[in-house]
């Protein structure tokens, strides 16, 4: 196993989804005595500083799709550092297919987390299938992603593995605005794909009725058109002492445990690894039914799962938690103790390693 070298190859470190995992694996295959990397193509980002010093860490600053430059110095990096598989993370499929054309050797891992690639087609998914032929092997976050690979990518090695949550940070940097249990969270970056309208609506619609609870936006703020029609829903119904954004935040652990009840209420989904942290701080969840989040929790049970696009049903679940708080602790133990029993580090690595040697 100590033979085995691996590099996690990432668009960039800004705080997301993937990019979070990507860390994750890196520092977990270290645990593990592996001869671990990482590689960020396009940009540095806030989640370097989560990375272990004994990890390597390769920057490229790649300028455009096909970039020579990068591509042979990743090459080189490869042969230096005896890295026999790169684990390429979302679009990062295509700087790896370059590599293997000049390093034929080298072993390419997709790990797919986007769950609007089943929607994908013309250029884009003829790309995907092409380069798909160079993978060794396909990582899915869920079943309708694996389906896709195995039955219109005509992948042999695809398979699902399900993400993982882990806590890195333990600073305590952030603090929430607002009056103590009553603060409703969501992380995720200001991404259309992400609804956080859907949230503004609902939250506006409870506000005359519970004054005194809040939202709280954590997440990278593009500052673009979608970001700014956020801003001008909370100005144009004067909740700006009710909603807060605060951008990208490293404490998250420190984070949820200053909430009271978490959201996500996304239009598409892989496996969000924010589902799972939201377990892992036991925290209540109202989740849309997009990608694996309707497997992930089980309605009324271990949490409410609505319709996506919905802000009525989205603002009665939010009504349900804020009346009661033995259902926001029954849900959130449940959460929890699913969490912690099924989406585990230690099993993701153990299956990752299978996967990287079979």
């Amino acid at each position: 196993m100590n033979n085995l070298g691996v590099i996690q190859v990432i668009d960039s470190l800004d705080a997301g989804g993937a990019e979070v995992l990507a860390v994750n694996i890196a520092n977990g295959l270290s645990a593990k005595g592996i001869n671990s990397h990482l590689c960020a193509t396009r940009k540095e980002g806030i989640l370097k500083s989560n990375l272990n010093k004994n990890i390597g860490f390769l920057f490229l600053e790649k300028k455009n799709s096909i970039d020579f430059s990068a591509i042979f110095r990743f090459k080189n990096y490869l042969k230096r550092n005896k890295i026999g598989i790169i684990h390429a993370h979302t679009t990062s499929y295509f700087f790896a297919f370059c590599v293997k054309l000049v390093y034929p050797k080298v072993k390419i891992i997709w790990h797919n987390h986007t769950g609007n690639y089943i929607k994908l087609k013309g250029f884009k998914f003829l790309v995907i299938k092409f380069t798909s032929i160079f993978f060794k092997g396909i990582i899915n976050v869920n079943e309708e992603l694996n389906t896709w690979a195995l039955k219109k990518l005509k992948h042999k090695n695809a398979i699902k593995l399900d993400n993982f949550p882990q806590f890195i940070n333990k600073n305590n940097t952030t603090k929430l605005f607002g009056e103590e249990n009553k603060r409703i969270v969501i992380l995720a970056s200001l991404r259309e794909v992400k609804d956080h309208l859907n949230i503004l609506k609902a939250f506006n619609s409870l506000h005359i009725k519970y004054p005194d609870w809040t939202l709280h936006f954590i997440g990278k703020d593009f500052n673009d058109e979608y970001s700014n029609s956020l801003k001008l829903f909370v100005l144009e119904n004067n909740l700006e002492k009710s909603v807060y954004l605060y951008g990208v935040c490293l404490d998250i652990s420190n984070i949820l445990n200053q909430a009271t009840i978490a959201v996500l209420s996304s239009k598409s989904e892989g496996l969000p690894v924010s589902l799972l942290e939201y377990g892992l701080a036991k925290l209540p969840v109202v989740v849309t039914n997009v990608g694996e989040c309707g497997k992930v929790i089980e309605n009324d049970k271990s949490g409410i799962v609505v319709d996506k696009e919905n802000s009525f049903e989205l603002a009665n679940a939010l009504e349900e938690y804020i009346n009661s708080e033995e259902k926001r602790n029954t849900f959130a133990a449940l959460h929890y103790k699913n969490v912690a029993e099924n989406y585990s580090q230690k099993s993701f690595i153990n299956q990752l390693i299978k996967i990287y040697t079979s």
